[in-house]
């Protein structure tokens, strides 16, 4: 965050918005650990930065405990997320900011939601929004359009700043595991069904592709911090 106090304070005289990305660090096959938390923040970024609206430092871990059969993930229990969470946003509030964007990259931080839901409950004077990005109805539209054999670590993920320069991506398009099977796995049962980490389908897809993704998401991103507060 390129912002000292002195200009939060200033800022805070004339507007109460925020956004707070949110990911997490686990496999995503042959993209980089740090992928959820990368895309929460650059897509806060650039919805953010024609507005004026700070964006804050992303936390950069989630609740991922199914991948931790493999090396690398670090998954927060829910309780832990939530009270980190918790203490962010009331330290906001505290400075003034009321009205907060939570971006959110990581499928298993989605419980939150309905945690901040019951915090609202006692703290009225508070509007928070929690958008997973990727689930937006216009950003999963254009996904779908391109091909909806779409995951986790597939394609979907797979943008030139989430990618590894020294890692080559397989070239065939990878059947879909069975979710059924996956959502009541073990983290070794989850490992043995994913071996990379891929769900299914492509490993990437044309820049061209991924730009519409992106230019969809960061509007549909800055749309939510314009208005209807």
């Amino acid at each position: 965050m390129n912002l000292s106090w002195l200009q939060i304070e200033e800022y805070l005289q004339k507007d109460d918005r925020c956004v707070f990305p949110i990911g997490s660090t686990e496999q995503h096959a042959y993209l980089r650990l740090s992928t959820d938390s990368v895309l929460a923040e650059r897509i806060s970024s650039d919805a953010a930065a024609p507005l004026g609206v700070p964006v804050f430092p992303v936390l950069n871990y989630g609740h991922t405990p199914l991948f931790m059969d493999f090396p690398g993930t670090v998954s927060l229990r829910k309780d832990t997320l939530w009270n980190v969470v918790k203490d962010v946003i009331e330290s906001l509030s505290h400075h003034g900011f009321r009205k907060i964007l939570i971006v959110n990259g990581h499928g298993g931080n989605m419980f939150l939601s309905e945690y901040i839901t019951g915090w609202l409950a006692a703290n009225p004077n508070m509007n928070i929004k929690f958008h997973n990005w990727w689930r937006a109805a216009s950003t999963w539209k254009i996904v779908n359009e391109i091909d909806p054999v779409a995951s986790h670590a597939s394609w979907m993920e797979n943008f030139l700043w989430t990618r590894l320069q020294n890692a080559s991506q397989p070239q065939a398009q990878k059947p879909m595991v069975d979710l059924n099977a996956l959502k009541n796995a073990s983290p070794q049962e989850a490992r043995k069904l994913l071996v990379d980490g891929n769900y299914g389908g492509y490993y990437q897809r044309s820049d061209e592709d991924m730009q519409r993704i992106w230019n969809t998401a960061v509007a549909e991103t800055r749309e939510l911090i314009e208005n209807n507060w």
